[in-house]
Order: structure tokens, then C-alpha cells, then sequence
């Protein structure tokens, strides 16, 4: 199986130093209240699923948690565990975690499943190692986001948002702060066949605003969904 050069390699120390402890903008105005407020009504073993430099696996132990986290690039878990000692970090992809069957009750993807070229075969994973009735938690890029651009007028501020191509999965080059890595676009349909056909259920679907004083700090988050977040449940065995 032959990946595609992602870029994270040499994009990592770049990503640690955006991150930092406090995240990106998207991270702490829009996505963490709602995945920490989705993951609490789990407890138990927990898998961050492209954990990165470990932010969210902290973020899970605290909130109790006995947290694993694995990703492909080893800078970023080195960074993770040097910070979280108590944690479990593993250097790997998604494709092929190296847990047994039904290992965690809950499974996190932070948007990470934009960065995954394999999809099939990281979904089948995550199912393989999630209990009956545990769940898989995402929060990923929306498709009308990785589809479109933003427009311009002379002033400056932002006129509307186009898409096109929208069917048409395909690689999207990112570039910020030093960072240049490649995502993958793909349409909703894509993910939602793709998590029903591995048995999972549909429990909760949200594309979030930001919240508190953030609200109205960047009106382009509140003209166009750039999350979504889903909670998908594996059913119980019967």
C-alpha cells in the first residue's frame, strides 16, 4: 500500500508550535466545548485516532479517561508523550492499529480523517476496536469547506463562498504558519456510507458555530459550516 507524501513529516514542529497548549482558532471557538461535552457522555478506555502532538488526548485524561493515542509521524508523538507521560502513545497509521477487538469504548477523530488517504480501511479499524456499544466521536473538516474558497471584493472582507467540484474526491493542498500538508476533500457521502457500511449508527450530527465571546470575532465561521461533528454508536451484539 503505497501513501501518498502527506507533508507532516516536515510540517511537524511548525504544528506543535501553532498549537501550542490553548490550539488552533477553530479548535477553542468552535469544536472543543462540543467534543468534550459529546466524549463525557462516554467513560472509560479511549482512542484519539491522528492524535498529533497529543492536545485532545489531554484533554480526554483530564475529563477521566484512560487515554491511548497513535499517529504516523513521529515528531508529534514524541512531542505527545515528552507532555503526557501517563498516556499511551503509539507511532502508526490508522489503517492498522495495533489494539485488539473491541479494546475502547470511545474513538476520537479530531479532524484527522481529512488526513487520512486509506479511508475504508482506518473506518474498518476503528470499528474492529471499539466495544458494542461504545462509540466513534468525529469532528472533521466539512465538505463544503475542503470543496470551496472563499471570494474576495476590492475592500478586502469576504463576499461569498463557492464550491465546485464537490463530487470529485481528491488531495487539497493546505499552507499556514509554516505548515503544508495535504487533506483530502471528499463528499458527505462518502463518510456516511462509508461509517454505515462498517455497522455503525448515526447519533448525533452538528455543524457548530462559535461560541461565547467568540461569537462574531470571525464572521466567516458563522456564514459557512466549517465543522461538522458526528457521534456514531457501534450497536450492542444481540
Amino acid at each position: 500500500m503505497t501513501k501518498t507524501n502527506t507533508g507532516w513529516d516536515s510540517s511537524a514542529d511548525a504544528w506543535i508550535t501553532t498549537m501550542g497548549e490553548a490550539g488552533d482558532w477553530g479548535r477553542r471557538a468552535v469544536l472543543d466545548p462540543v467534543m468534550l461535552d459529546l466524549a463525557r457522555g462516554f467513560s472509560g478506555a479511549a482512542l484519539d485516532i491522528g492524535c498529533g502532538e497529543g492536545r485532545f488526548v489531554r484533554m480526554l485524561a483530564e475529563a477521566g479517561f484512560t487515554v491511548s493515542g497513535i499517529d504516523p509521524t513521529a515528531r508529534l508523538i514524541a512531542a505527545a508523550q515528552s507532555k503526557d507521560p501517563g498516556s499511551v502513545y503509539h507511532v502508526c497509521g490508522a489503517e492498522a492499529l495495533p489494539f485488539a477487538d473491541a479494546s475502547f469504548d470511545l474513538c476520537v477523530s479530531y479532524l484527522s480523517l481529512i488526513d487520512i488517504e486509506f479511508l475504508d480501511q482506518a473506518i474498518a479499524e476503528a470499528a474492529r476496536v471499539i466495544k458494542p456499544g461504545g462509540a466513534f466521536l468525529i469532528a472533521n473538516l466539512s465538505s463544503i469547506n475542503s470543496a470551496g474558497v472563499w471570494h474576495y471584493g476590492l475592500t478586502g472582507k469576504p463576499r461569498h463562498y463557492g464550491v465546485d467540484n464537490y463530487m470529485q474526491e481528491r488531495t487539497v493542498r493546505q499552507r499556514w504558519n509554516g505548515i503544508d500538508i495535504v487533506n483530502w476533500h471528499r463528499p458527505f457521502s462518502t463518510y456516511f456510507e462509508l461509517l454505515l457500511r462498517h455497522g455503525f449508527t448515526l447519533k448525533r450530527f452538528l455543524e457548530p458555530m462559535p461560541h461565547g465571546d467568540y461569537r462574531g470575532k470571525d464572521p466567516k465561521f458563522e456564514r459557512v459550516p466549517n465543522f461538522v461533528v458526528m457521534l456514531w454508536e457501534k450497536p450492542l451484539l444481540k
